[in-house]
């Protein structure tokens, strides 16, 4: 975030608490203009009844106040009276943020209150545009919090056996695997590499009458043929050398559940005949052996490759395609799915948090910047998902390893972003990148502005109030500008 806002930039609900009126009143007006919303209260006992009563992103409270009247004071008990407000609102109010105003005698207490979970302290005579600035903070803080907190309840609602689906390309891959999980038929996963197509082979699986039953899988990439055969179909004893027992393999080991085949489009014709009989029989016969045993499989397969080239070129065989593919399910790249980018990101950052915390339930989880999320949005990702992942989990490591100020919140922000991801234009398709030079040069600005527009309302889903916010204008002038340039 800049170190100075524009007005209507981030509006904030914020009490402040402050026994001096010119003071409180000084504050209320600095803040005022940046449109925040500030009521002002000048006792802790009205404190405890606004905090009781209303909501607030943001408590500003002097550290020594009269408990309920007069000038000057000290709480009833003599204690500090903001560190009553400040308690209270940790209590009452776990979302906001607390900053304190305190006297240069005052800095120690107000360093410890960081134990008590304040967000700053700032000293008098204040500087209005530090103050600003530092509530700022404290209010984006606050705005990013319940924005991941939304976008995470989006993510319950619109989510599917752990699958993001925001996006309509995804939402119509759900409604497929919500209809062909309880059949019986072969399933065939296509999508590049990196796009999540064992994760949907497991949504199948579960979703199956033969969901309790066992879920085996299997890379056909890299196999020498022997090997191949021998971990489908199985050995007995004597095989071949250093065959000393028998072993069933991965059709046998499955019977009565689901086997998913990865990587199906690098597997040798010859092995592609032998598969073909096994799927068309059901029975699977051990190297070695002539004895015919049944496995009864539900069969799902995956693959990056165009297998409809592939036959045409002879590598794959036609007969076994169609066998393969009772029902094709195509997963998109990301890049073309780029609504749920947003919520991959926060479930990533949630997950690896907790991971990286040292006892269960003490992980801390980084909001994300508004910033960072449009970056990580626009970025091309040619390795898909699981580039995406790594790029979190390195992110969340960087952000929660550097040092901050006590109280302060971890943010994800641009500098956590590794510098081939946040670089314009490094690894971005055209469409990604409105901002890399090649696609901008010589390009009207009416064509520029009206391509940010419709980007950000694609990643706020269509949330206009959000997408002014981002964009740096008025809801009113984001509306006029829709209307100009016929968006929608």
């Amino acid at each position: 975030m800049a170190d100075k806002l524009t007005p209507n930039a981030l509006a904030a609900q914020i009490l402040i608490v402050e026994d001096e009126p010119d003071h409180a009143d000084v504050m209320a007006e600095a803040l005022r203009k940046f449109s925040h919303v500030c009521t002002v209260v000048e006792s802790v006992d009205a404190a405890m009844e606004e905090l009781r009563l209303g909501t607030f992103d943001v408590i500003i409270t002097d550290l020594r106040m009269p408990a309920s009247g007069g000038r000057h004071g000290v709480a009833a008990d003599g204690g500090d009276a903001g560190l009553k407000v400040l308690e209270t609102a940790r209590r009452l109010q776990p979302q906001a943020e607390v900053v304190l105003v305190t006297a240069h005698g005052d800095v120690p207490t107000a360093r410890a209150a960081f134990k008590l979970g304040a967000y700053d302290f700032i000293q008098k005579p204040l500087d209005l545009d530090v103050f600003r600035n530092l509530v700022n903070r404290a209010a984006e803080t606050v705005l990013l919090r319940h924005q991941n907190d939304r976008l995470k309840a989006e993510l319950e609602q619109a989510g599917f056996e752990g699958i993001v689906a925001q996006s309509e390309p995804m939402r119509k891959v759900l409604r497929t695997i919500r209809t062909i999980a309880p059949s019986n038929i072969p399933v065939l996963i296509t999508g590049e590499s990196g796009t999540g197509k064992e994760l949907i082979a497991q949504a199948v699986h579960r979703n199956s009458r033969r969901g309790q039953q066992r879920y085996v899988t299997f890379n056909c990439a890299g196999q020498s043929e022997s090997l191949l055969e021998d971990q489908l179909f199985g050995h007995v004893r004597g095989a071949f050398t250093g065959a000393d027992k028998d072993r069933a393999g991965v059709f046998e080991y499955a019977d009565g559940g689901t086997l998913f085949l990865d990587e199906i489009g690098d597997m040798p014709l010859t092995m592609q005949a032998k598969l073909l009989r096994v799927l068309e029989s059901g029975e699977v016969i051990r190297l070695g052996s002539n004895e015919k045993r049944h496995a009864d499989v539900r069969f799902v397969s995956a693959t990056n490759r165009d297998l409809k080239a592939m036959i045409a070129q002879g590598t794959f065989r036609e007969d076994l395609y169609f066998r393969i593919k009772g029902s094709h399910v195509h997963l998109p790249a990301l890049r073309e799915r780029r609504e749920d980018i947003p919520a991959l990101v926060l479930f990533a950052v949630d997950r690896f948090a907790q991971s990286l915390a040292l006892k269960p339930g003490e992980a801390v989880t980084p909001a994300v910047s508004d910033a960072a999320m449009m970056r990580l949005t626009s970025f091309g990702w040619p390795g898909n998902i699981r580039q995406l992942m790594n790029v979190v989990q390195n992110m969340v490591v960087m952000c929660l390893g550097e040092d901050r100020p006590a109280g302060q919140a971890p943010v994800v922000d641009l500098r956590h972003i590794p510098d081939e991801v946040r670089s314009d234009g490094a690894g971005d398709d055209d469409d990604a990148s409105p901002t890399s030079s090649s696609s901008l040069a010589g390009t009207p600005l009416e064509q520029i502005e009206k391509r940010a527009i419709r980007e950000t309302l694609r990643l706020t889903n269509g949330n206009r109030e959000h997408a002014a916010t981002l964009l740096g204008i008025g809801e009113r002038t984001l509306y006029r500008k829709l209307k100009e340039y016929g968006l929608r």
